[in-house]
């Protein structure tokens, strides 16, 4: 048994690492303050192909698969942008790029993957509804066949990165849950252009104040009337639960990717103060009541990982891997939020200021335990799914 990364991955560290270095955590505390896109580093992701990690080689990518995803996405956290600017890495590379080289029509993928590779067009996807977070069988976002066409109507919420994003990952009813057996049938994937959705009026968002996460926009997501072609529909009409299976478990595995780069930053701030800051004329580290939770969370941290690569190691293989990925994505939210508690403990009263990274590392990690799915519905997965 081998536990060392495989060398595509290894060189997909030391690139995504090398252009993480030009970036300090000044650099990402004034992009959440000012809630701005990191744009320096996008553009120097897509300069160095990063972005096109999973858009197959015949299409201008890298062929890579998840491994090499949440490698990425964890070192880009790591190294400052922690969970929630992190995520600016998932929306393109992840729901773009590796869902369209799995399902997506031959058209769709000549049209997009090169685009999507260069960084020439980004994604979003749009699940969540106000009355369907976790249980995604029940949206009520419906498309209505008409000609050519479809027709779709319906509200979805916590849509990150509409701004940005020239296409986005819609999920519909075609049937309504009540009417589909079983209940997995009737969903529909369609690729909407955004810019032209909005300026049809057929499409419209609105930003969703939030306490973290600032550099990538949440929205409420109103769609009246939405025209789109049946050339839009990624995978099968009615089937559109294999293409959400495939983006939901990657989503689950680069969150925790994310949340675990998160974990690594506070442990890193949380060691370093401790070293540097003196009570009584020694460091607070040399307080077992300081280093011990520190030495827990490193514990912790290592334990997600392995199941991280698992999970992705065995997606990238056609294995099952809901129950790693589930796994996954809870240890590695709970590693990052006993971290960044760790840190606010170790840092004292100084926590409490926005001078310090601390603030922004809590409010990250504390979202990824609820968020794209709370840590009780991972547990009842496991309860229900694997131990019957």
């Amino acid at each position: 048994m081998d536990f060392t990364l495989p060398e595509s991955a290894q060189a997909v560290q030391r690139g995504v690492a090398d252009i993480c270095a030009r970036y300090d955590l000044d650099y990402w505390q004034r992009c959440e303050s000012d809630k701005r896109w990191p744009e320096e580093v996008w553009a120097d992701l897509a300069k160095g192909g990063w972005l096109g990690l999973a858009v197959p080689e015949e299409h201008g990518g890298g062929g890579q698969g998840l491994l090499e995803l949440a490698v990425a996405t964890e070192t880009l956290s790591a190294s400052g942008a922690a969970g929630g600017s992190a995520f600016t890495y998932v929306l393109t590379p992840g729901f773009g790029a590796l869902t369209l080289a799995r399902h997506g029509s031959a058209a769709q993928k000549a049209e997009l993957l090169p685009r999507l590779a260069t960084g020439e067009v980004e994604t979003c996807f749009a699940l969540t509804e106000p009355d369907a977070g976790s249980n995604s069988l029940a949206i009520t976002t419906s498309a209505r066949k008409d000609g050519g066409d479809y027709v779709v109507n319906g509200q979805k919420i916590w849509i990150t990165g509409v701004q940005r994003a020239t296409w986005m990952l819609l999920v519909t009813r075609t049937i309504p849950a009540s009417e589909a057996k079983p209940r997995t049938n009737g969903l529909t994937v369609f690729l909407v252009n955004v810019p032209e959705a909005v300026a049809a009026g057929q499409l419209s968002y609105r930003p969703i104040p939030k306490m973290g996460a600032n550099t990538t926009p949440s929205n409420m997501v109103f769609l009246d009337d939405l025209r789109v072609p049946a050339s839009a529909v990624v995978g099968e009409a009615d089937g559109g639960a294999a293409v959400l299976w495939d983006i939901l478990n990657p989503e689950r595995v680069l969150l925790a990717a994310s949340a675990l780069g998160g974990a690594e930053v506070a442990l890193r701030v949380a060691v370093a103060y401790a070293k540097e800051r003196e009570v009584f004329g020694r460091p607070i580290g040399a307080n077992q009541a300081i280093s011990f939770p520190l030495a827990q969370v490193k514990a912790k941290i290592e334990l997600a990982r392995l199941m991280l690569y698992k999970a992705a190691w065995s997606f990238d293989r056609g294995l099952p891997c809901g129950t790693e990925a589930n796994i996954a994505k809870l240890t590695a939210s709970q590693a990052a939020w006993e971290a960044a508690d760790a840190a606010f403990q170790t840092h004292g009263g100084m926590a409490y200021s926005l001078e310090y990274p601390v603030a922004r590392l809590l409010a990250d990690a504390r979202i990824g335990r609820v968020a794209p799915v709370t840590e009780e519905l991972l547990l009842n997965y496991l309860a229900t799914q694997v131990l019957g």
